[in-house]
C-alpha cells in the first residue's frame, strides 16, 4: 500500500469513527457530560503516555513541557478541545445530534474566515460566495428556531481555533496530544475523585458495559486523533477537505435515522443552503489544488 492509500485509509477511518460517536456517547446517556469528558481525558492520558513509553518518545514530551511558549499555547488548545468535547457530548446527551453535525459542516468555512482575519489569507470569489451562503443558512436556522444554534457555532469555532493554533505550535501531533492531556488530567482526576466522594461516580457503580465504554473512550479518542494527523500529512489538502464531510454526514444520519431526532421542512431549508455552500467550497478547493499541481509540474 503506497503512502497516498495509507493516508486515505487513515483519514477516512478517523472521520468515520467520529461520525458514529453519537451512538457511542448515547449509550452513556446516564453518565453526566462533565464526568464523561473527565474520563475521556484521564484514559486518553494513560493510553497516550503508555504509547509514548512503548515508542521511546517521552523525550519529545519533556522538551514540550520545558518550553514555556509551547506549554502556554498547548494549554490554550487543551482548553479549546475540552470545550469542544463538552459541547459535543452535551448535544448528544440532550438529543441535539443534528445540531452537532451542523457545527462540523460549517467548521471548514470558519477555518476560512479565521485564515482571512488572522493570517491575512485571500479568498476567491467562489470562497466568498460559500461563506456568504453559510452565513445565510445559519441566519435562516436562527430565525426558524427563535435563537442562535449555539451548539453548532461553539463546535465550529472551538475546533477551527484549535486546528489553527495546533498548526502554529512547533510540536508533533503525538507529543502535543500527550502534553495537552497531561495539562488537563489533574482537573479531570480531581473531578472524578470528587464525584466518587459525593456518591455520583459512574465507574464501577452502574455496570460492566458502562465501565468498558468509559475506559475505551480514551484510547478511541487518541487513536482517531493520531489517524487524522497521520492521514493529513500524506494527502493533498483538497482530498482532506472532501473527506472531512464524512463525519458530519454520518452524525446527521445517526441523529435523523437512528436516534429519530426531528428534522422538519423549515430546518431542511437552512441545512440545504449550508450544504450548497459546502459544495461550492469543496469544488473550489479541488480546482485550486489542481491549479497548484499544474504550476508545480510546469516549474
Amino acid at each position: 500500500m503506497n503512502n497516498a492509500n495509507k493516508g486515505f485509509f487513515a483519514a477516512a477511518t478517523a472521520f468515520a469513527v467520529w461520525g458514529v460517536f453519537p451512538l457511542y456517547f448515547h449509550a452513556l446517556h446516564h453518565v453526566p457530560a462533565v464526568q464523561l469528558i473527565a474520563h475521556r481525558i484521564a484514559w486518553s492520558c494513560v493510553f497516550v503516555l503508555g504509547w509514548m513509553i512503548f515508542r521511546g518518545g517521552l523525550g519529545s514530551v519533556r522538551a514540550a513541557l520545558t518550553n514555556r511558549g509551547v506549554v502556554l499555547r498547548l494549554a490554550l488548545t487543551a482548553t479549546l478541545i475540552t470545550a469542544n468535547w463538552l459541547t459535543y457530548v452535551y448535544g448528544v446527551l440532550h438529543g441535539r445530534v443534528v445540531e452537532t453535525s451542523l457545527g462540523y459542516f460549517i467548521g471548514p468555512l470558519v477555518n476560512v474566515l479565521l485564515g482571512v482575519a488572522l493570517l491575512s489569507e485571500k479568498l476567491t470569489r467562489a470562497q466568498w460566495t460559500a461563506v456568504a451562503l453559510a452565513t445565510l443558512g445559519v441566519g435562516c436556522l436562527t430565525l426558524m428556531a427563535g435563537g442562535l444554534p449555539w451548539i453548532a457555532l461553539t463546535l465550529a469555532f472551538s475546533f477551527a481555533s484549535y486546528g489553527l493554533l495546533r498548526k502554529v505550535v512547533k510540536v508533533e501531533a503525538l507529543p502535543g496530544l500527550a502534553t495537552e492531556t497531561l495539562l488537563l488530567v489533574p482537573f479531570a482526576i480531581g473531578y472524578l475523585l470528587w464525584s466518587e466522594s459525593a456518591g455520583v461516580g459512574a465507574l464501577g457503580h452502574i455496570g460492566a458495559v458502562t465501565d468498558i465504554l468509559l475506559v475505551v473512550s480514551g484510547p478511541l479518542t487518541a487513536v482517531t486523533l493520531f489517524l487524522f494527523a497521520y492521514g493529513t500529512r500524506l494527502l493533498p489538502y483538497s482530498t482532506v477537505g472532501v473527506l472531512q464531510y464524512i463525519a458530519p454526514s454520518l452524525q446527521f444520519a445517526c441523529g435523523v435515522f437512528v436516534l429519530h431526532e426531528p428534522f422538519d421542512r423549515t430546518r431542511a431549508i437552512g441545512f440545504a443552503v449550508i450544504w450548497a455552500a459546502l459544495v461550492i467550497y469543496a469544488g473550489e478547493g479541488v480546482r485550486l489544488s489542481r491549479k497548484q499541481q499544474a504550476r508545480t509540474l510546469t516549474a
